[in-house]
């Protein structure tokens, strides 16, 4: 892909599809908590066992995720490598989505409702974020990965600031937001469809057989230099650190502060609106400084937010301020991350390499909410930022041996 070919404007349009996996992803991790909490009302280790259900998701993910990527690199069709797992993924996941809510009556059925839904979220995932940089050229890709994740912030305010309102607990139809949500990933993905015309000429096969995705991690592993590794355990790291936060946020919010359900789900708008505002000037501040750089004060400014957090006592307005200064700093972590995974992969593996960085933070959405759930078990719901803080300090400590993935022709890196 060069300069002459690129179309922002496609780029935006490919953002839709960001934005409805965050907006479903927004909706699962605020209400899903708790329609198991009331499911398994009494029962001994609440938490623990709500975490290990959160999970089951997430072990469909890392198990399909990168083998999915894999094997979009290898296929061509009339619509595209990438297209045909959207047109299978997205209308499964929309009906199962949907019905979530619906099944309050055995957790024994919402279960494998939960599983199917987030198997066919796989489907499609890492094909929809391997087409910006199939799509981009590299010195381009932090600045189109930051219109796209812009639009995942969209996402997300619309159901923070939005959903909220509109669907709450007082009128009586706060899980509305599920079928509404299910809707517009079917007009997305119409759009998508319409829209979106993979270039012939960036599909390069290669000549043998790819590994598999175990003996892709190994192949990293093995690798005399560490960039790679160094950084997958980095973006490990600071993704169990969010996610622990994300998953008990709302729990956190109405046992700790006192607020009502669709409240505590709410201040996190703050967080998600300056996410939005940030992230496409996050790609430009990469472009100047380079992406390492920009991750590390990214990592630095979500250490101190998230210890700064621990000691807020009553929620407003100090933890509204706090969510939205690490809105901003989160933004200059997670526009970049992904850049940089994508310019460390050959041609022939770059959605091999998406799994790659999807392996790294859904096994950190594994491992998250019953670690969060355990600790918060055994001594309080306060544990929870603190954790979080740690996951960060280890995390920038990982970042400081990276020496690759700055853009084509750029080296800025410490």
């Amino acid at each position: 892909m060069n300069r002459s070919n690129f179309s922002y404007g496609k780029i935006f349009v490919l953002g839709l599809g960001f934005g409805v996996i965050s907006l479903t992803w927004a909706i699962y991790n605020a209400y899903v908590p708790l329609i198991l909490e009331s499911l398994m009302e009494g029962v001994s280790y609440l938490n623990t066992k709500v975490g290990i259900i959160m999970t089951l998701d997430n072990i469909a993910a890392i198990s399909l995720i990168p083998l999915i990527g894999a094997l979009s690199d290898r296929t061509w069709t009339r619509i595209g490598r990438r297209m045909p797992f959207l047109l299978f993924g997205m209308p499964i996941a929309a009906i199962f989505f949907a019905a979530i809510p619906y099944i309050d009556f055995s957790i024994w059925v919402l279960t494998p409702v939960i599983v199917i839904m987030n198997i066919a979220m796989a489907t499609f995932r890492a094909p929809t974020i391997a087409l910006m940089p199939d799509l981009t050229p590299s010195p381009l890709r932090s600045k189109a990965n930051g219109i796209v994740n812009f639009m995942g912030g969209l996402g997300s305010i619309a159901f923070y600031g939005v959903f909220t309102t509109l669907f709450t607990e007082e009128k009586g139809n706060i899980y509305t937001d599920f079928p509404v949500a299910s809707i517009i990933m079917i007009i997305v993905l119409l759009v998508l469809l319409i829209t979106i015309r993979e270039p012939r000429k960036e599909f390069v096969q290669s000549d043998k057989r790819q590994d598999g995705i175990f003996k892709a991690l190994l192949t990293v592993l093995r690798e005399k230099e560490a960039s790679t590794k160094l950084l997958l355990g980095a973006i490990f790291l600071w993704f169990i650190g969010w996610n622990g936060v994300e998953t008990y946020f709302t729990l956190y919010g109405t046992e700790v502060w006192g607020l009502e359900k669709d409240a505590a789900a709410q201040y996190l708008t703050y967080f998600s609106l300056t996410f939005l505002l940030m992230a496409i000037p996050s790609g430009f501040i990469a472009s100047r400084f380079g992406r390492k750089k920009t991750i590390m004060l990214g990592l630095v400014g979500m250490f101190i937010m998230l210890s700064v957090s621990t000691m807020v006592g009553v929620p407003w307005p100090t933890a509204a301020i706090l969510l939205a200064t690490g809105g901003l700093f989160w933004a200059l972590v997670n526009i970049n991350s992904f850049p940089m995974v994508a310019d460390m992969a050959p041609v022939a593996r770059l959605g091999l390499y998406t799994g790659l960085y999807y392996f790294s933070s859904q096994l950190a959405a594994i491992l998250a909410p019953p670690v969060f759930g355990f600790a918060m078990d055994i001594t309080s719901r306060k544990a929870m930022f603190p954790m979080a803080a740690v996951a960060f300090v280890l995390a920038f400590l990982r970042l400081m041996g990276v020496r690759r993935g700055e853009a084509a022709g750029q080296n800025t890196a410490a």
